[in-house]
């Protein structure tokens, strides 16, 4: 194998599958989520991942990887102790797993690594934890780089801003530009087959119509005539009158004042907007709603939004299904860093 690289924290594979995208080989995968390992394995030839602890990632197993070639590391530590709809709590141990994450990179010595992360990693405690990364790093050799990027800016239906570190031996790395495109939440999701009742619990879900944008095109490219992961939530009548009441883009604030207090959470009650990227899909996307249907989202939309092919297939119970998507890196957004990534180590 070829540009070998490590994924660590690699839930079910969106930043592994941007990277092999562009000729990447993943040697390891690691993640100690169960679900999210099925999921990835299951979309893999090579059945690279493993349920592991970072902090059970022994030393020697890492030299016997550095021997084998591997010339990247990659990952996203978990992000609910910076997220600033957390807790933001500074001595929350899931904080301090980018230390672990330094250890395998001090021990293998890659060419390069990359960190993704929310954003409020960045202001979490004046900023402590994003300069302790770029001095430890620094440290080791690298010149290393940050930006948020949000994925609609790089041809996802999806307004996500995420930090990334990225490291390079000897060399500054410059990020990908990106592109003018907007993918909407209509051009993502229109060939998708509507959700009622009486359809929406089957496994397979045939194609409402033929693909109708080159971005459609491109998540049905390696599939077949149906799709998984696509069936409906069964919302109660009242949460369905509800619901009908929010217009295309609409608030909670175009219902009545009466239910304005229902959810103490300032995203509740939203719907898609047609002629808009799609708001940052979370891992449950209770409080947002289909552009025209009177439901949240399926699965498989939420894959679409967060540009997950149709062939990739998520396995678990729906709600794990939903955490998984919702964690996941955009796989385009990984496939533009890692093109740039292979370009500039050329």
């Amino acid at each position: 194998m070829k540009n070998k690289i490590i994924d660590l924290f690699c839930g079910c594979g969106g930043l592994s599958r941007g990277f092999e995208e562009v000729g990447f080989e993943v040697a390891l995968a690691i993640d100690m989520w169960q679900d999210a390992i099925d999921t990835y394995n299951f979309n893999s030839s090579q059945k690279v991942a493993k349920c592991l602890d970072i902090h059970n990632l022994t030393n020697e197993m890492l030299l016997d990887y550095k021997e084998s070639g591997v010339i990247g590391v990659i990952g996203g530590p978990p992000c609910q102790g910076y997220s600033t709809v957390g807790t933001r709590d500074i001595n929350d141990p899931r904080n301090h797993l980018y230390k672990e994450y330094c250890r395998v990179v001090e021990t293998i010595r890659p060419k390069f690594f990359v960190i993704e992360n929310v954003k409020g990693l960045l202001t979490l405690s004046n900023g402590m934890f994003k300069n302790d990364i770029i001095k430890r790093f620094t440290k080791l050799g690298y010149k290393v780089e940050f930006k948020i990027c949000n994925a609609a800016d790089y041809g996802i239906p999806q307004r996500r801003e995420r930090v990334f570190f990225v490291g390079m031996q000897n060399k500054k790395f410059s990020f990908p530009k990106g592109s003018d495109e907007i993918i909407t939440t209509k051009d993502a999701l229109s060939d998708l087959s509507p959700l009622t009742p009486k359809n929406g619990d089957s496994l397979f879900s045939k194609y409402f119509s033929k693909p109708v944008n080159d971005y459609q095109k491109l998540m049905r490219a390696n599939n077949g005539q149906t799709v998984q992961n696509h069936q409906i939530t069964h919302h109660t009548a009242q949460t369905i009158g509800v619901i009908s009441l929010i217009p295309d883009g609409g608030t909670i604030k175009d219902l009545p004042e009466k239910y304005w207090n229902i959810r103490k959470y300032n995203k509740a009650f939203e719907r898609m907007d047609s002629n808009k990227p799609s708001n940052t899909v979370d891992t449950g996307h209770r409080n947002y709603f289909h552009y025209e249907q009177n439901r949240i989202p399926s699965v498989r939309e939420n894959c679409r939004l967060q540009s997950f092919p149709d062939d990739f297939v998520i396995l678990g119970s729906k709600t794990s299904q939903y955490k998984q998507v919702g964690n996941a890196v955009p796989p385009i957004l990984a496939k533009e860093i890692a093109k740039e990534i292979k370009k500039q180590l050329n």
